[in-house]
Order: C-alpha cells, then sequence, then structure tokens
C-alpha cells in the first residue's frame, strides 16, 4: 500500500521495497500510528489558521526531517530546535524560518549558526546581553543578519529576565547591537502542566501577564513583531492569551502518557508507543520485558505521585514499576491477561521526546502494516 497522498514516502529501510508487517519487527521498536499522527499533525494546523496564529513546531518531540517537512507542508510557519545540531539537521526539511529556543553560547556553536544562517532565516531566543554581543559579533563576522527573541520568564523560573524593566532594558540592549534584528520576544510556559482548575487560572494569569507586558512595551516604543510562546498541554488554549501571535508546540505530534493524564489529549490521540517482548515470567505476579531505562528513559509522570513508566496498551492493569537498563519490571498481578513468554506488548512512555532520542528509528504503522521508516536523524545532537 503506498503512503497517503501528502505524506512522504521514505526508504530508510530497503525492506520496504516489499510489505512490512508489524509481526515482522524485531523488539524493542518505537511505533508511531500514523493515523492518529496525522490526525494530530491536521488538528493543531486547523486550529492555527482559526485563530490566526503562526504555527512554528518544535521538533524536539521527533527529531525527524521527513516529519518537519510534513509539518510545513500542513501550514508550519517554520521550525523550533533547542540545539545548533538539530537545525543542523532540520535543515534538510527546507524550513523559510528556524527559531533556536535556547541560548546559544561559545564560538564554535555560534560559527556553525552563523552558516545556518546563510541558508534560512535564523532567529535565536536570548535572555542575556553576553549571550547576545556573541551572536552579533558571530553575524558580523560572518556577514549576516540573526533575528533575536527576547526570553522573559512567565513562571517556569529557568531561563528569561523578569517581565517589566529588565525585559526593558535588555530590549534596548538589543537594539544597540549590529547585526542583530529584535524580532520581538519569547516564552514558554512550562509550569503550566495540567489543564484542571489551576492549570486554566494559570493560563489567565498569564493572559494578563502578557496584556500588560505588551502595553509597557508598547509605551516604549519596543513592539514586537512576534510574540512567541506555548506548549502542548497549553496548545488548544492559546487563543485565551491575548497577544499571542505564535505557538511552538513539540509532543502534540506524538502526544504521551504525561500529556493525556494533564487532560491535554485524550487516550486515543497517543500516536507513540513501543513494542516490546516479554522476555521472562519467571516470578510470580511479575513478566520482563526487553525494554528498559535505555529505550523508555526514566522520565516520571508528572502529573501523578503514581510510580510507573509507562502505559500497557495489552494489559491497562499492569504497572510498569522499574527498569534496569535492558530490563523492563511489569507488575501484573492486576493486569487482567495472562501474559507468557515471546507475548509483545505495546508501551505508552511517560515523556515520548526523551525515548525518541534513545532510538534510532520510528516504524511508521497503519493497522498491522509498516508504512514508514524514519530515521531519527537529530538523536544525540545535544551540541
Amino acid at each position: 500500500m503506498a503512503p497517503q497522498a501528502g505524506f512522504p514516502s521514505v526508504s530508510a529501510d530497503e525492506s520496504l521495497n516489499r510489505p512490512m508487517f508489524l509481526r515482522q519487527l524485531d523488539t524493542p521498536a518505537l511505533l508511531v500510528d500514523l493515523d492518529i499522527m496525522e490526525r494530530n499533525l491536521r488538528r493543531a494546523a486547523e486550529y492555527a489558521r482559526a485563530h490566526d496564529l503562526r504555527l512554528r513546531p518544535h521538533t524536539k518531540t521527533h527529531k525527524v526531517p521527513e516529519l518537519a517537512r510534513l509539518q510545513l507542508e500542513l501550514g508550519a510557519a517554520g521550525l523550533t530546535v533547542a540545539k545548533v545540531g538539530e537545525a543542523e539537521v532540520l535543515l534538510a526539511a527546507e524550513p523559510p524560518d528556524l527559531l533556536v529556543a535556547y541560548p546559544v553560547i561559545g564560538r564554535s556553536k555560534l560559527e556553525r549558526l552563523v552558516a545556518i544562517a546563510r541558508r534560512t532565516r535564523v532567529t535565536v531566543m536570548l535572555d542575556s546581553l553576553h549571550a547576545a554581543r556573541q551572536l552579533s559579533d558571530a553575524a558580523r563576522e560572518g556577514h549576516v543578519e540573526v533575528g533575536v527573541l527576547a526570553e522573559m520568564d512567565v513562571g517556569l523560573g529557568r531561563t528569561g529576565v523578569t517581565p517589566g524593566e529588565q525585559l526593558v532594558d535588555f530590549i534596548r540592549g538589543l537594539l544597540r547591537l549590529p547585526h542583530l534584528r529584535y524580532d520581538g520576544i519569547g516564552f514558554y510556559p512550562g509550569h503550566i502542566r495540567s489543564l484542571d482548575n489551576d492549570g486554566l487560572e494559570q493560563i489567565e494569569e498569564l493572559d494578563r501577564l502578557l496584556d500588560a507586558t505588551l502595553e509597557r512595551l508598547r509605551r516604549e516604543g519596543l513592539a514586537p513583531r512576534i510574540v512567541s510562546g506555548g506548549s502542548t498541554p497549553t496548545l488548544y488554549h492559546s487563543h485565551r492569551i491575548r497577544g499571542l501571535t505564535e505557538i511552538r508546540p513539540g509532543t502534540y505530534i506524538f502526544n504521551d502518557r504525561n500529556t493525556w493524564l494533564a487532560g491535554a489529549c485524550k487516550l486515543e490521540d497517543c500516536a507513540a508507543s513501543i513494542l516490546v517482548t516479554v522476555v521472562s515470567t519467571s516470578r510470580p505476579g511479575q513478566v520482563i520485558v526487553d525494554g528498559g531505562s535505555k529505550t523508555f528513559s526514566s522520565d516520571r509522570l508528572t502529573p501523578s505521585p503514581e510510580l510507573s513508566f509507562g502505559y500497557v496498551l495489552e494489559a491497562p492493569g499492569a504497572v510498569f514499576t522499574r527498569m534496569n537498563e535492558e530490563h523492563g519490571y511489569l507488575d501484573v498481578r492486576r493486569a487482567g491477561v495472562e501474559l507468557a513468554v515471546g507475548d509483545r506488548l505495546r508501551i505508552i512512555p511517560n515523556h515520548i521526546c526523551a525515548a525518541v532520542n534513545l532510538h534510532e528509528k520510528i516504524y511508521g504503522v497503519r493497522g498491522d502494516r509498516v508504512e514508514e521508516v524514519w530515521q531519527v536523524a537529530g538523536r544525540g545532537k545535544l551540541q
């Protein structure tokens, strides 16, 4: 069966020259349900268009140029990355615009960034004049112009200047630096992790903060062209944050268990799972699968105190309690099904972004058929 029209055809694995089925895959294997993924992508693109928001998705979740190209085909205005190495890989998607949503520090990284800026429009999110001066010097030496978003901290307490006087002073400093283009402001509302009453109130607080910030910037003659923010948990509430012009969700393409438990998606919106095999049932009430911390990552559940590393689709009552590097421990006393050595299970990881970074390939499946094999070209690109 040929891939659906409008979606990239990938020949990353010679076995796709003939039909491949799920039962033929060795384990552990990272699977993506193509029907669910395509639905997730279309929904987000339609939402952004309906609310006149630029969609610049963060590619940290999938790290695959072919999927980035698909996001662009569906209407994304550009792409977001965290590291220069990811930006280099994502150039293969031919993006019209690349945002590096992370401070770029150091001569080697800046020289590589300048090389990227010769091939496409580049914007960097910064929160210090030290980083901005280094970027300005590199851009001057490379004869390029680089856009800058002044990052402000809206509650996460990670990076970003404080809204108000500190933000105004920072932007004024940016405007004095040659070869930098002040494009606007950016933020990441990572402190909003759920959509319960507290989470919705935090969205309202963010709306009030941003409204006051934009009013101050307009009074100072520093009105931003771009106001970039958002996340997967806040994705479909972005229109409630007045003044926002651009959103950067990442996890939405696949979703994961944390996104589901946070109320930002439903179980049926989780496109990615990891196929594993039961390799031992020697202890009563427990099975061992062939995927551990090298397969799933050790990220815990964020909206729940439960100690569990994934959701077992074929045995929802099983609890993924422990991991070694290559061993996953499932407590199956309440699994509701009998499991035997050789059984294959699909497990939705807590945090799909970290899990993808552990795998060389992603298998795109439709039903029991493998239609796509993507190389995770951006895995390990930490510099």
